[in-house]
């Protein structure tokens, strides 16, 4: 349960109609399953003891004084467990007969939660035997100890911070004013709900979206667990359709008509960093709550859960490329409205034959095309210095030319031996003024070619170079649009190989798949031997690492020691763990440093979740320390 993880399971057990006392022998054996997976939080089916398909029998004492008995067998099972099980039973009170969920932990009944929503149409008569519950808890007499009886029930674990769990039976959620949504309103980050959909065709699409929508308009998980096999198959089926979402995202499903146990890692804080992240996610407590301690030893929760080595980057194909296409309209929107509103008729771009370039180059075509202006208003500018290769020299000619727009040579190696003249700087010397004296050279060749075209200039820089400050101030850092701030470094190349895929021009493909295949490189080093010498990522570290670690810290606000924690999951046998760590910390070292950069960057359409404007997202100050970071991972 450290850093907010928590296992919990919807269990379907196989039932008998009627038959408590097995039913209980098979909840009990669900439980033991569940904990020795290390669930603690689990959840089995609405009327699980005695069948939700009891019909009239609901009405026998028989029946009724059964549940109770095998109630009493479930509850002692959980001693000891350490886990909060729901299980779903009739029971009566004050002579009339409720749909409820029985709460159990270490051996004690904790709460009755009765179904507030009680359906009679179609399919479902449940108004010829049970009543809505009451909103507002009482105690009720059950055996010799008053027992909280009500919907307005929360259950706070306190080995995980903000871990509050409420309870809502089957219809309940499907009604306009569910119970799970006061619960989340006053401070619930799990709803479990206990139900017993049957199945129709279509009917378990329509009931996951329902789960998923609840779970993200709440921004809350959802444990909901139905019954499945062993229910009278009279007039309906039951497939036992369990399903666990946090916060609209499906964690673990499982297959209709297989009857068992599904399981996911929740995690709690980001649930508890989302609510806080969004203002208008109010808790304001529309009903009082009561609240009930419930007491966990904190452990670590072993984790199944799976976390994306490319989080920006959706894993199937379809959605891959239909993200990709999205991107490149949002970028190219953009591009449009600014030429539009500034009258301009032309662009400039500065082209490396790298990736970046490559793609700000392709949105600004599409802007062009959309807008009407002809190509050759792009003026695609090529800079040869010390350290360009033929490859991508070669590369970046034969692009700007097969695009239609108007290829510019600009050969800068001159100008910035004049400009190393006037500072005094040796031109054997490879430091960063050797470097940068390059990178602003080009800048200010664009800017003034700009004046001559009255053009814009188009930025190149993407999200992850921003995110680390591995631009040259007032150099490849300024532009007068910045197409490609929003985009990461791992999205890149994928936006690249989109538009090689689907151009339908194989010589424009061919190039582009051969600057895919080019490593990233300022070239501001002389090459060696003809070959790029100057690798980036040699020396800030693997992009994809740290394109995953400004996910995790910005998007889900993780803690640096979780960060590592599911990098070191999400990269096994790929990075070692101390590399992992290695590169962690110059992240958080650069990425606190370089602020002052992105503090006056150029406008940029944002394109997803995560963006670094100083207008939009990050609102942060150029002088904030790392210290309390760092020190987080030097713990490890």
């Amino acid at each position: 349960m450290r850093q907010g993880f928590i296992k919990v399971a919807a269990v379907t057990p196989k039932i008998k109609v009627a038959d408590p006392h097995y039913n209980a022998k098979e909840i009990c054996k669900g439980i033991e399953e569940a904990v020795r997976r290390g669930a603690k939080i689990i959840v089995f089916p609405e009327l699980c003891l005695t069948g939700y398909t009891c019909g009239d029998l609901f009405l026998q004492e028989t029946l009724l004084c059964g549940a109770s008995e095998a109630l009493a067998e479930v509850a002692g099972a959980t001693q000891d467990c350490d886990a909060l099980v729901f299980v779903g039973l009739p029971m009566v009170k004050g002579h009339k007969l409720y749909n409820v969920a029985a709460v159990l932990h270490d051996g004690e009944i904790l709460a009755f939660i009765p179904k507030r929503y009680i359906p009679s149409y179609a399919e479902f008569y449940e108004t010829r035997h049970f009543v809505g519950g009451n909103v507002t808890p009482e105690l009720f007499l059950y055996g010799d100890r008053e027992i909280p009886f009500g919907t307005d029930i929360l259950f706070r674990v306190d080995a995980v911070r903000g871990l509050m769990v409420g309870c809502e039976i089957c219809e309940d959620i499907w009604t306009p004013e569910s119970p799970g949504t006061a619960h989340a309103l006053a401070g619930a980050t799990v709803i479990v709900n206990l139900s017993a959909s049957n199945e129709t065709v279509g009917k378990d699409a329509y009931r996951e979206l329902l789960v998923k929508s609840a779970s993200a308009r709440q921004i809350a998980a959802y444990i909901y667990s139905s019954a499945g096999e062993g229910e009278s198959t009279q007039d309906l089926v039951f497939g036992g359709h369990n399903v666990i979402v946090e916060n609209g995202k499906v964690l673990a499903g499982a297959k209709r008509f297989e009857t068992g146990a599904v399981y996911a890692d929740l995690d709690i804080y980001r649930l508890s960093h989302e609510r806080r992240r969004m203002n208008t996610y109010r808790g304001e407590n529309l009903r009082e709550h009561m609240v009930v301690p419930v007491h966990m030893e904190e452990e670590e929760t072993f984790l199944e859960r799976q976390f994306s080595a490319r989080p920006f980057v959706p894993d199937q194909a379809q959605e891959r490329e239909k993200r990709c296409d999205e991107i490149l309209s949002i970028q190219s929107y953009g591009l449009k409205k600014r030429f539009e509103h500034t009258g301009c008729q032309s662009a400039v771009l500065g082209i490396s034959g790298g990736l970046d370039s490559t793609l700000a180059l392709l949105a600004t075509v599409r802007a062009f095309d959309l807008i009407g202006l002809p190509r050759e208003k792009i003026t695609s500018v090529t800079m040869p210095c010390f350290g360009t290769t033929d490859r991508t020299y070669d590369n970046a000619c034969k692009l700007a030319r097969l695009l239609g727009t108007t290829l510019r040579e600009v050969d800068i190696k001159e100008a910035v031996n004049v400009h190393f003249e006037d500072i005094g700087q040796r031109g054997d010397c490879h430091d960063v003024t050797y470097e940068n004296g390059q990178a602003r050279e080009r800048t200010q060749v664009l800017m003034d070619i700009a004046n001559q075209t009255r053009g814009l200039v188009i930025g190149t820089g993407d999200m992850s170079e921003l995110a680390l400050g591995w631009a040259t101030y007032n150099g490849d850092h300024m532009s007068m649009y910045g197409v490609n701030a929003g985009v990461p470094k791992t999205l890149v190349r994928h936006l690249v190989r989109y538009y090689a895929d689907t151009c339908k021009d194989e010589a424009l493909k061919e190039i582009l798949l051969d600057i895919l295949d080019t490593p990233v490189s300022p070239e501001l080093l002389p090459p060696v031997d003809g070959v790029i010498s100057q690798k980036t990522e040699d020396l800030v570290g693997p992009y994809e690492l740290h394109d995953f670690f400004l996910y995790y810290m910005l998007r889900c606000g993780f803690e640096p020691e979780k960060v590592y924690r599911v990098a070191c999951l999400a990269f096994a046998g790929v990075y070692d763990d101390d590399v992992i760590l290695k590169w962690l910390k110059i992240f958080y070292k650069r990425f606190f440093a370089q602020q002052f950069k992105r503090s006056c960057l150029p406008d940029g359409p944002k394109v997803g979740s995560v963006a670094l404007s100083p207008r939009g997202d990050l609102r942060m100050p150029s002088d904030a320390c790392a210290t309390l970071w760092l020190a987080r991972l030097e713990e490890l």
